[in-house]
């Protein structure tokens, strides 16, 4: 790939050597103190942005095109990681606290940019950030625990599986605003019916010939290969998802999904995760590197932004009481739905790309995805604890896919 103009080929591979090594040591710092590993890279995207070192600049078109990349390959894991069976057998439940879970939180961050005398657009992207929970995360932390077979956490789970794919619906919606696009209410049931439309159909024809092919590979090929295979067919889907109107993203979940049941999914994630490691630290550590600390200094900025930590975490936690009928505890629920993580972060770089939000609501927005992210594994802890003759972790649990980008 050639350099943009002004940064030569040295320049850009020392630029890179800063971002992994910088993500892979404060990552490993932050898992030391029991945070997940996104949590370190975005702080060292900080450390190594503008407003501090200065050796990496986000604006970067290269530093974006790999960002974009991390993005699709971060989506395939999730969709890779995503247990359908799951979403549905906890039905109803876990449909309730998603929706709650949606809806609440970007109406109580919509009304925090209306309070602060921000526009309309800024508002609706700042509200859009507060809807989707990081399945990556909270997965991780009832794992440890011991608790992913405890009916909290399959609500949990269920739910903020449903959280992501509206999220991402979302994200179509307000990228569609941004770009200037008309949106009535008409545009948003097509846009709402060709994501879950896409998702659907892509899901029944993939299942058919998904698995024989990926069958018929590793039995014509080296294992090795089923993972570069994985991701061309993920760029692929990604690429007919934004064709009929959807996003790329969706596109790439959808592929994880399409993957996840095939009988080569370990050589395919072994391969995938490799992979990530070098793709998605490089999207978290340019959105770090894109926040620029001075802002904190304007008490309007900070001011934005533990108003949105206050509605991101009090909208969760009531979702978590919205399904009145269940008899489990609530707030387990609510607390494990606050965690904003990595679609928090695509929100919110997809506002600041589109010049919908400056450096100092970005800023407050990437605050409140890094406090809810800190809040969520020690509350969770907390509030549950290692199951009763556990004496530590689970074994061969779900890790998390930020922890181990």
């Amino acid at each position: 790939m050639a350099p943009e103009a002004g940064a030569s080929l040295p320049q850009i591979l020392l630029t890179l050597a800063a971002i992994l090594a910088g993500a892979k040591l404060v990552g490993e710092l932050a898992e030391r103190v029991g945070q997940p590993a996104v949590l370190g890279e975005l702080l060292a995207g900080v450390l190594l942005g503008p407003s501090i070192l200065g050796l990496v600049h986000p604006d970067a078109p290269w530093l974006g095109l790999l960002a974009e990349l991390g993005v699709i390959v971060l989506l395939f894991e999730i969709g890779l990681e995503t247990d359908l069976k799951r979403l549905l057998g906890s039905g109803g439940t876990a449909a309730t606290v998603a929706l709650v879970g949606v809806a609440l939180p970007f109406l109580m961050g919509f009304g925090v940019g209306e309070a602060f005398g921000l526009p309309r657009l800024p508002s609706i992207v700042v509200g859009a950030a507060l809807t989707a929970t990081s399945v990556g995360i909270t997965a991780r932390v009832l794992s440890d625990l011991g608790r992913l077979q405890d009916a909290e956490s399959q609500v949990v789970l269920g739910a903020a599986v449903l959280d992501d794919i509206v999220g991402l619906v979302i994200l179509t919606i307000v990228s569609r605003m941004v770009a200037g696009g008309e949106v009535t209410l008409a545009s948003v049931g097509t846009t709402t019916a060709i994501a879950f439309g896409f998702v659907a159909a892509a899901l029944l024809v993939g299942r058919v010939v998904v698995p024989p092919l990926f069958g018929l590979l590793a039995r014509l090929g080296n294992p090795a290969s089923l993972a570069p295979m994985a991701l061309a067919l993920a760029l692929l889907v990604s690429v007919l998802a934004a064709q009929v109107g959807s996003a790329l993203i969706i596109g790439a979940f959808t592929a994880g999904l399409l993957c996840a049941p095939t009988a080569q999914r370990h050589d395919i994630e072994q391969g995938v995760t490799r992979l990530g490691h070098f793709f998605v630290p490089i999207f978290f550590v340019s959105v770090g590197a894109a926040v620029d600390v001075r802002t904190f200094a304007n008490p309007a900025v900070l001011g934005i932004g533990v108003a949105l930590v206050a509605v991101a975490v009090v909208g969760k936690v009531l979702a978590g009481f919205a399904p009145v009928w269940f008899k489990g505890r609530k707030l387990v629920v609510g607390v494990g739905m606050v965690p904003r993580g990595e679609v928090g972060l695509i929100f919110a770089q997809t506002g600041l790309a589109s010049g919908v939000l400056d450096a100092g609501l970005f800023s407050a927005v990437t605050l409140m995805v890094i406090v809810s992210t800190f809040l969520a594994p020690p509350a969770l802890k907390a509030l549950l604890g290692p199951r009763p003759g556990r004496p530590g972790a689970e074994a061969g649990g779900s890790a998390s896919l930020v922890s181990e980008a």
